[in-house]
């Protein structure tokens, strides 16, 4: 039980602490898992945010079970579940009750005025640490531009993008094994 526990208090300090949705969780969440506790090594935490972001939910929610199932099965997923949303869930009922009272204060809004752009800071950091452990591959380096390029200036739904990576990373890798046994 105490290793449940454990699991449930580690995300439920991330849920409690984190602003800004589930990517602004993300290099929390690596710290907290990688560097904290020892729980996954980078490359499987890399592994586990490109398959959270693929499934339908919130990438903080799925990457949280995917970790709890992996490091303690289903107890564990249910856990790390529980402690990602619990405290979203209860600022979230608290809010509600009192939102038409609060929201013209001066200090609310000043709160929320600081906390956006460290938002941001905490997105870029997520996207910088999660670059590292990706090969520098010619290949690589094309579908980050790429996708980009699509997302960005060209306004490609994110999800297409992400279908179509899949898709051009399973080619290549079917082209390099058949090049390799030639």
């Amino acid at each position: 039980m105490k290793d449940y526990l454990k699991l449930f208090s580690i995300f439920f300090r991330v849920g409690a602490f984190t602003f800004g949705g589930g990517y602004a969780m993300l290099p929390i969440m690596q710290k907290e898992m990688v560097e904290n506790h020892d729980l996954i090594r980078e490359n499987e935490f890399l592994d586990i945010i490109a398959v959270a972001q693929s499934l339908p939910g919130p990438i903080a929610v799925n990457t949280a079970v995917f970790v709890g199932y992996k490091v303690k099965g289903i107890l564990g997923a249910v856990f790390t579940l529980i402690g990602t949303v619990l405290p979203s869930l209860l600022v979230i009922m608290v809010l509600a009750i009192f939102y038409d009272k609060i929201k013209h204060i001066n200090t609310i809004q000043l709160f929320f005025h600081g906390v956006r752009p460290a938002i941001v800071a905490l997105i870029l950091m997520a996207a910088l640490k999660l670059s590292k452990p990706i090969s520098k591959t010619d290949f690589n380096m094309v579908i980050m531009v790429l996708s980009f390029v699509s997302i960005v200036l060209l306004k490609v739904h994110p999800i297409l993008v992400i279908i179509s990576c899949a898709v051009a990373g399973l080619l290549h890798k079917k082209k390099e094994g058949k090049r390799g046994t030639h």
